[in-house]
Formats: structure tokens, C-alpha cells, sequence
């Protein structure tokens, strides 16, 4: 397989971006589910709703961005899958709620393909944190 250079990967359009951070989200959600010790397949996608849906990412990156936790460089690739216009409408959330998911999903893209993988992980993780504080939940 090829690899991408930086420069590339600067040059991707924020929902590619977007596309690869969906992935690498989903399987941390899928793996930290399966080490809570959930087995149930329906229980397992329900589950997972709760930490990858629009609504949990938009306030995951709310927090992130009131705490200061994203770096500037994070923030401008925020920023630019905020504002892709993907040309599709979401059906259970508003438009600025899936852009805010988007852009988030965007910095997990870009750090995973720029390999940055700690600080993914490290975003990742804490994302986690905030959805089980969220829900009431003990990590």
C-alpha cells in the first residue's frame, strides 16, 4: 500500500478526512465496548450510537474546544469539515450538529493519517470519558 505524504493529506477534502476519522472511531467505541465486557450484538450497536452518533460527537468537540484541549492546527481541521458541504441532509440531527460531528470526525482523519496516532488515541479516550460522564456512567 502507498503511503501519503503530509502535503497530501493536507490537501484531502476535509470529508475524506472526515470518512477515515468515522472508522478509526468506531472501532476504539466498538473495542472499549467489548472490554466493558458487552457481547450482545443489538446491545453493542445501541450502545456505540451513544458515542458516535452526531449529537455525542458535536458535544464531545464542544467540550474539547471549551477546555482547550485541541491544539490550533487541530482546530483549523475542525474548522474546514465544519464547513464541507457534504450535499446530503442528515435525518436525525440538524445541520450544524452534523457539521460540528463532521469536523470532528475530520481531526480524528487527519491525525490517524498523519500519524499522530497517541494524540488520536489520547482524543479518542477522553471523547469516551465525556460520553460515559455524560450517561452516568463509571469508567
Amino acid at each position: 500500500m502507498s503511503q501519503l505524504r503530509i502535503e497530501d493529506i493536507k490537501q484531502l477534502n476535509a470529508l475524506a478526512l472526515a470518512y477515515m476519522g468515522d472508522a478509526v472511531l468506531e472501532q476504539k467505541v466498538r473495542e472499549h465496548l467489548l472490554l466493558m465486557g458487552r457481547a450482545k450484538p443489538n446491545r453493542l450497536h445501541n450502545e456505540a450510537t451513544h458515542y458516535v452518533s452526531a449529537k455525542a460527537q458535536s458535544m464531545i468537540v464542544h467540550r474539547l474546544m471549551d477546555e482547550g484541549y485541541l491544539t490550533d492546527e487541530e482546530i483549523a481541521v475542525f474548522k474546514r469539515g465544519r464547513n464541507a458541504k457534504s450535499g446530503s441532509v442528515p435525518k436525525n440531527t440538524d445541520i450544524q450538529t452534523y457539521r460540528n460531528s463532521s469536523g470532528f470526525e475530520a481531526v480524528l482523519g487527519y491525525l490517524y493519517l498523519t500519524k499522530q496516532v497517541n494524540r488520536v488515541y489520547e482524543i479518542i479516550d477522553y471523547a469516551i470519558e465525556i460520553v460515559d460522564q455524560s450517561k452516568g456512567a463509571t469508567t
